[in-house]
């Protein structure tokens, strides 16, 4: 069995062409097709469903490309450490986000460009929590920032970074007064400007409004920070967004962030890297700086709040 033979599986599980996964291993198609058809017969089953174009992979395909990942990531990882004990630590680090946790991931790769200067970092800021946990246990991602779950936790490495605070970004008072804090009842009655329903820092606040018994009714929804920040800008709109936000797009003029209460929700976020032993010296490096970094102590503090 050559490594050659599983890479070109893993391609094609992944992009499921022939064609494109040929020329994703800078091959020709019957040289990729005749390498997993002697994969098949040494491992003596079917791994692709074959018709005139790829079917799919076989219940069998499917089991072995996981073994494929593996090993194609220990194989890897080996390079890296070997690098690593030459020269230092090279190479790319491949790092997933939510978006509402970018703040933290610009947090990691500063002290971590900083001590490995030799290595580059790829940053995915866009993913939903289901595709980085897939992605990790591809091994498509060295690590990633995203919320806690029990569930995930079971089956990859969590490491606390901070606790996630809502707060509501609203036009100050003509006053000029500052507001302490306002229940999430009274939010939801404000023209807000939300991110879209499929997101998961946006279904955080949709069990919220529904446990007050005041569902959000938004009037302007989108999968982007940037274009929510610059609706609010605006003046015309309100939003919850975590705190951590603060940190970069600032508190717009003429606006305030305020804490909102009844109750008080918090939710976990953390760093992700797969459970392996031994574990890849990206992911070893990028975790001995998550236990090292106050981010949250360095987040605590609202942006505009006294």
């Amino acid at each position: 069995m050559l490594l050659r033979q599983l890479e070109y599986l893993v391609a094609l599980a992944r992009v499921r062409h022939f064609a494109r996964a040929a020329q994703e291993c800078y091959v020709s198609q019957p040289a990729l097709s005749e390498a997993i058809r002697k994969l098949e017969e040494e491992l003596d089953v079917p791994l692709v469903r074959r018709g005139r174009r790829f079917e799919g992979l076989t219940p069998e395909g499917e089991r072995i490309v996981v073994w494929a990942q593996r090993i194609l990531a220990d194989r890897d990882a080996m390079k890296e450490e070997v690098r690593a004990l030459r020269g230092g630590l090279s190479g790319r680090l491949r790092i997933g986000s939510v978006p509402t946790a970018s703040t933290a991931v610009s947090l990691l790769t500063e002290p971590f460009c900083t001590e490995n200067p030799l290595a580059t970092v790829q940053v995915m800021a866009d993913l939903q929590a289901a595709d980085i946990v897939e992605k990790l246990q591809a091994y498509e991602l060295d690590a990633a920032v995203t919320y806690y779950s029990p569930a995930v936790a079971r089956r990859l490495r969590f490491i606390a970074l901070y606790r996630e605070r809502y707060v509501l970004l609203t036009k100050a008072p003509a006053d000029g007064r500052q507001l302490a804090e306002v229940p999430w009842a009274e939010a939801a009655a404000r023209p807000l400007c939300l991110l879209h329903p499929m997101m998961q820092g946006r279904r955080v606040l949709d069990a919220v409004f529904e446990e007050v018994g005041a569902p959000a009714r938004p009037r302007v929804e989108t999968d982007s920070i940037a274009s929510l920040f610059a609706h609010v800008r605006t003046g015309r709109w309100a939003s919850v967004v975590p705190h951590a936000w603060l940190h970069v797009f600032g508190v717009p003029v003429g606006m305030q962030a305020v804490p909102l209460v009844n109750p008080v929700r918090t939710e976990r976020i953390g760093l992700l890297i797969p459970r392996r032993e031994p574990i890849s010296v990206m992911g070893q490096a990028l975790a001995d700086i998550a236990g090292r970094a106050d981010i949250a102590a360095t987040l605590e503090q609202i942006p505009g709040r006294s």
